[in-house]
């Protein structure tokens, strides 16, 4: 998210104290696994390629808006967009908006790499093919309300220009060996002459959607961006839901019956994103 050159020095006075949504690991167990750590973590990351794998046969609905917050933590102007992630009558993966209300945005713009960040890294996957790329070392167990996790931080090796990163902690179940969930940020913060390009911290969580594999379902950020001509509070979420695998031969329609016989892969209360208020997933409301 890049600072728009109209927003003032002063604004770096009435955000001077940045606000955390959320935090990594604070009750690790210091357990080690029963296998060795790197055993455990060649496991989840072949998981991890088959559940992204599996992923790419399904369609689901994003649903993403991005709100600045003044000091009093009152909405001041939002960006969302609603586009579904489906396949054309080619079989081509495609993204359809759904809905695209004007912004209001008026002292940050999106850029880019938010785009991308919001397709590839929020939703953080850490196959066998990507793992290379990554520091992961282990911290401890934790539980997740009623999962028992491998807490992992993860952090790039080395940054290559123009690509982009995650750098944070992981929660793998220690049953299934998948992701349960995320907190961390995308990395690089981009920072030129002219341009500063600032990321925030987030949390992802992961929902049992057909049994078998974790998915991500909801993404939470509320972070202060320290722009060197102010710095601005933001908040961010991010919904994935009504996933559906997708048959070639079947047509599907958000919110309607699967025609041509099909079921829906929809979550049930059974496998509800773990430690998540489902609270939180209602809107956010503007503060009057």
């Amino acid at each position: 998210m890049s600072l728009k050159t109209s927003v003032c020095a002063t604004l770096l006075l009435v955000f001077a104290c940045s606000f955390v949504f959320a935090q990594g690991p604070a009750k690790l167990r210091n357990e080690q696994p029963p296998v060795p750590v790197d055993e455990v973590i060649r496991k989840f990351a072949e998981k991890e390629k088959e559940f992204k794998g599996a992923r790419a046969n399904y369609v689901y609905r994003q649903d993403i808006r991005v709100q600045t917050l003044n000091a009093n933590d009152r909405v001041t102007g939002e960006w969302r967009q609603v586009w579904d992630v489906t396949f054309d009558s080619a079989g081509r993966r495609v993204e359809k908006v759904i809905s695209a209300p004007a912004s209001t945005l008026t002292t940050i713009q999106l850029t880019p790499q938010d785009m991308q960040d919001f397709r590839e890294i929020q939703p953080f996957v850490l196959t066998s093919d990507d793992i290379g790329k990554y520091n992961v070392k282990y911290l401890g167990k934790e539980m997740v309300d009623d999962i028992d996790c491998y807490v992992f931080d993860v952090a790039p090796k080395t940054i290559e220009k123009g690509q982009r990163y995650f750098q944070g902690q992981i929660w793998v179940d220690d049953r299934d060996l998948q992701i349960v969930k995320t907190y961390g940020k995308a990395v690089p913060d981009i920072r030129t002459k002219d341009n500063e390009n600032l990321f925030p911290r987030f949390e992802t969580y992961r929902e049992q959607i057909d049994g078998k594999y974790w998915f991500p379902t909801y993404t939470r950020a509320v972070d202060t961006l320290q722009f060197t001509g102010g710095a601005q509070r933001i908040r961010q979420i991010m919904k994935y839901d009504n996933y559906k695998q997708f048959e070639a031969n079947v047509r599907l329609t958000f919110g309607d019956a699967v025609e041509g016989g099909g079921t829906s892969n929809a979550p049930s209360n059974d496998n509800k994103a773990p430690a998540l208020d489902p609270r939180l997933k209602q809107p956010p409301t503007k503060k009057k």
